[in-house]
């Protein structure tokens, strides 16, 4: 017994040793970080998305004379809010900020970019750079095997019908392999189809990562370098974002990881809410922003329910007889956009609630309820 200790305490550090380095790559980094969380650009490389010239935010009169609810603030401690701001009228009414976080603390995005790549897509249809959504996809990424009929459309609403299993919690996922991979290229135009596109909406990353690949070949330009030029600079942001990539050199993880601040997160949802129009600029056309925030009704959930939720890379939200587009992040990152209130609305922060609402998490009704309190209620 003594020696079967000995040889185990010997051989079995030797044999996880081994084990670790036949790990894939991916699988490596996901072992040792665990879990994504709102800092994981200091894990990857990054491409800058440079910002010009800033036009800093108007302060409105009102500007946090008024507090968040007593009866709201749990929610924002528990689920671990690090900024929360609000802006009416073109100006910022309301921000906060918790645990070191500042006006200029970057934070991923998470799926919020997902609605950046949707506004890239729709400045490229304006300038002629796309001719329709109707276009295939293979027109331009012909390596794709097997989608001939699958459509920018398709893409935009996520119902191309790929092989992409957005499964966050499981090692061996797709979603793992791409967050913590090393070749997004090669992953997303490995996808094949699995259903029928254009009738079920179903929710899949590689869609919009396939999304940026058009992008940047259609424009000749990086996916950062692109959202730089055409939106950054153009809106007057105040700090050069951060976007993760792949692998030195490589491509964004275009279906997340934007990392910039609340205040200039503000800014894209203002340009939605002026429906694509900046400072004397169109910089996206009031149609697209029509139709990306529409839903997609066309198509049917999972479920076999109508879609009245998801328009292009945007989800749409009816609460308190408002009409609410917003951009929306898995750990809880939201830029709402009020069009009845003339209000946007960020919050940032490290968790979302585990339950739903239909389709929302209800932690999106505590920041929709604090942001209208805000709007509602004149200053102390």
């Amino acid at each position: 017994m003594k020696r079967f200790l000995k040889w185990f305490a010997i051989l079995f550090p030797i044999a996880l040793v081994i084990t670790w380095f036949c790990l894939p790559y991916y699988m490596q980094r996901a072992l040792v970080y665990t879990a994504p969380n709102i800092d994981d650009y200091k894990i990857f490389e990054n491409r800058v998305v440079k910002a010009g010239t800033p036009v800093p935010w108007q302060l409105d009169e009102r500007y946090n004379r008024t507090p968040i609810s007593d009866s709201l603030k749990k929610p924002f401690e528990d689920y671990q809010t690090v900024a929360f701001l609000v802006a009416q009228n073109n100006q910022l009414l309301h921000e906060e900020y918790w645990d070191d976080y500042g006006k200029n603390s970057r934070s991923n995005s998470f799926s919020m970019s997902k609605s950046i790549v949707s506004l890239c897509i729709g400045i490229l249809l304006d300038e002629g750079k796309i001719q329709s959504v109707d276009q295939k996809i293979t027109e331009f990424i012909p390596e794709l095997k097997g989608c001939n009929q699958v459509s920018i459309q398709d893409l935009l609403t996520m119902s191309s019908g790929l092989s992409w299993d957005e499964s966050y919690s499981s090692l061996f996922s797709i979603t793992t392999k791409g967050y913590y991979g090393n070749n997004l290229t090669q992953l997303v135009t490995g996808l094949t189809p699995i259903e029928p596109n254009g009738t079920v909406y179903q929710y899949r990353s590689g869609d919009t990562q396939l999304l940026s690949i058009l992008i940047e070949r259609v424009s000749g330009k990086t996916l950062s370098d692109f959202v730089s030029e055409k939106l950054w600079k153009p809106l007057g942001c105040e700090n050069d974002a951060l976007w993760s990539l792949d692998t030195k050199n490589g491509i964004e993880k275009a279906y997340c990881c934007f990392n910039s601040n609340a205040r200039d997160f503000a800014r894209l949802g203002q340009l939605v809410l002026d429906s694509g129009f900046y400072a004397g600029k169109q910089l996206v056309s009031k149609e697209y922003i029509r139709q990306a925030t529409s839903p997609a009704t066309w198509l049917r959930d999972d479920k076999g329910d109508t879609n009245t939720y998801y328009g292009y890379q945007f989800w749409i939200l009816d609460y308190k007889n408002l009409r609410i587009p917003c951009f929306r992040g898995i750990l809880g990152q939201y830029i709402f956009v009020i069009p009845d209130k003339n209000a946007v609305v960020v919050r940032l922060g490290k968790k979302r609630s585990d339950v739903y609402k239909g389709n929302y998490p209800v932690d999106v009704f505590v920041w929709l309820d604090a942001a209208l309190d805000l709007l509602d209620k004149p200053p102390l």
